[in-house]
Parts: structure tokens; sequence; C-alpha cells
């Protein structure tokens, strides 16, 4: 079946997942914020970078639309053309409302007003694609897709916020960055032991979880450790999970990432390191080194210890930081070279550069710079 994927803010982090999870050969890039894909089955609710996803209809809209069971209909059109406004949408939405009452359908319009395109948090709470009756047509040049639903803006949140233990000190990693790191590590195996080595308040680990991985995380402080099985144990008893059982296996250490001996040894690993102390303003040129060669010092004090415990062709998908400079631009850490002589390769994306995949939000001064590796 062939889905066309409305791509996230960062769209190269967005593309670089899709490529791992569907291979690079059945992922076609159609503009700056589409994609599809070529897959037997997708399920947006494991997609971290995506935040739209429909199936492409081999017929017309109006032909497809005729086909809806009986009922009262909630619809919404979005164009993602290169010309197309919100007025020429709600002409569209229009008209096919106009033929759909013409056989004598009840149409509620979900209207455009300032863009062309719905946005994800109109579509998720107008629930279109996620109901019966409740659509989502999208529209690129000449493609039509019905839309299975927006990203689960509301389940983020609550898996976010309502956590019993939480630290704004050490970062708040986003559970959808978390989820991506899962799928960049993983390539969508379906099952395995997922470590994160710097696990904090847990949030690799729950996403982990989530997707009915085995999960094992250290830190270095105890209380992190302690956050993440509260974190853990809080997740347990929401409605995820329909049976105890079904709650995949948890382990939890203390452990120096630099040092630390991991048993049973991991499948995948997914973890954000230290970003460092939080920042108002770009550091300095001098500032920017020495934070720049605290974290290489970290990051390869880290690698050369698991590399040592960690089989041939091991994934790590890691969270690294990045700072912004005074013209606008982030500037991260250039380890290439090295990282090959530490006894890696960094992956390589058919739409993603190494140095392009960066996570960050407008005016945020420490980025997160997403690295893929694999031991030789």
């Amino acid at each position: 079946m062939k889905y066309l994927l409305v791509l996230g803010r960062e769209a190269k982090i967005s593309l670089a997942e899709l490529e791992s999870l569907f291979g690079s050969q059945q992922v076609a890039v159609l503009s700056e914020q589409l994609a599809t894909v070529e897959a037997p089955r997708l399920s947006l609710d494991r997609l971290g970078g995506s935040i739209k996803a429909a199936r492409i209809l081999d017929q017309k809209p109006a032909d497809f639309l005729a086909t809806l069971p009986p009922g009262k209909i909630t619809l919404g059109f979005s164009d993602y053309s290169p010309h197309a406004t919100p007025a020429s949408t709600w002409a569209l939405a229009l008209k096919h409302k106009n033929l759909l009452k013409r056989h004598g359908r009840n149409v509620r319009l979900i209207p455009n007003q300032k863009t062309a395109a719905l946005s994800s948090a109109t579509a998720h709470h107008n629930q279109l694609g996620e109901k019966l009756n409740h659509l989502e047509i999208i529209k690129y040049r000449n493609l039509y897709a019905t839309s299975i639903g927006s990203q689960n803006i509301t389940a983020y949140a609550k898996r976010d916020q309502a956590r019993p233990a939480r630290d704004a000190f050490v970062g708040m990693l986003p559970p959808k960055l978390a989820q991506i790191l899962i799928n960049l590590a993983t390539a969508g195996q379906k099952s395995g032991l997922v470590l994160d080595p710097f696990c904090g308040t847990g949030v690799v680990l729950q996403e982990a979880a989530l997707m009915g991985y085995a999960v094992y995380g250290s830190d270095l402080a105890d209380k992190m450790i302690d956050y993440s099985r509260r974190n853990l144990e809080w997740l347990a008893t929401q409605s995820y999970f329909h049976t105890k059982s079904q709650s995949p296996a948890v382990q939890l250490e203390v452990g120096d990432a630099t040092k630390h001996h991991w048993r049973p040894i991991p499948n995948y690993i997914a973890s954000e390191i230290y970003l460092g102390q939080p920042l108002s303003s770009p550091p300095s040129s001098i500032k920017l080194k020495e934070l720049q060669q605290s974290t290489k010092t970290l990051l390869f004090a880290f690698l050369r210890n698991i590399g040592q415990q960690i089989p041939h062709g091991t994934t790590l998908a890691l969270a690294i930081p990045a700072w912004k400079r005074p013209d606008g631009s982030y500037q991260g850490l250039d380890i290439l070279d090295e990282i090959k002589n530490l006894g890696y390769n960094a992956k390589k994306y058919r739409y993603a550069s190494f140095s392009e995949l960066l996570y960050y939000r407008e005016n945020q001064i420490v980025a997160r710079q997403i690295i893929v590796l694999r031991k030789k």
C-alpha cells in the first residue's frame, strides 16, 4: 500500500526515521513537507517525526466519498500544492460537500482559516481519519489521499506532563524525539532489548516500552534511577497495556556510562547524553570550544566503553548537543573521522546528511544533534 506522510518541523529527521523503518527505496520525497512510503501497513502512533499519515487514493475523491457508510460526515480538506490558498482549498471542500448533499448526505466541513492545509492539531481534535466518517482529504498537485490520523498531541502531552517524576534541570526530552531515536536505533525490528545508558527520568525507556521492547536503563545519579523507576511504574498503571503481562521487562541500575558493564548485552542503544548547562545566549567562541571539548570527552569515553561490550552491527542513536551561534546557525561536533577511529561508522541516509539531523525549537540555544552509529 502507498501512504502519504506530512513531515514534521525537522523534515530531514522525519525522512531519516522513515528510511530506517521502511528502507530508503520505499521512501520518496514529494516536497519539503511531504513524502510517500510503500509499506504493507503503517502506524502513525509509532512515528515521532511525521505529523499526518494518509492512504493514497486510486480514485477521485468524489468517488471515494460516495462509498462512505451511512451517517453524518465530518470532512476537512488540506492542499499542500505549491500555489494552494485557503480560498482555493475551501472552494474544493464546498464542491465536495455539495456533491454529497445532492446524494442526501449530512456534511460538516472543517474550515481552512489561515492556511491551505489544516493543522495537525485541528485534524486531531476533530478526529479526522480516526473515527468513522471523520475524514481529511489531502491533496498535492494531482494526488489525493485520505487521512488515517494525525499526531496524537494529547497522548504526547499526557506522557510528558503527567509523569510523577520530572526534572527540568536534566533536560526535558520530548516523547516524540525519544520515539525517533528508538526507530533510528531499531530500524523497525519488532523485539529486543533497548538500552539507554543516560536514562535520566526514563523518557526513552517509556517510549520503548510502549513499542513493546524490553528496556534497560542506567544513569550516574541514584535520583535519576529512582525517577525512571517511578515513571515506568506509573506507565504500567495507565491504559497503554491491556494486561499486566503485556508490560515489557524493565531493568534499571546506577552506573557511569564511561565505565559501566551492562548485562545482558543490549540489542539497540538509544539515548540523549548530557546536554550541558542551560544557556540564555549563544556562547562565546572560547566558551563554545570548552563545551565542545567536554561533550566530546564524555561521548568518546562512553563509545570506547560500550564498544568493548556490544557485537558488530549494533546501532546506536544518540542525541548530543549543538550550540546556537550569533548568526542563528547551530554548531555541533565535527567528529566523523574520530568516530571511525573508535570503531564506528556513521549511518548514511538518502535524504539527510550527518549535519542535517538537528532537532531544536525556535530561540533554543542548545539544540540536539542526532547521530546514528553502527559498531564495525
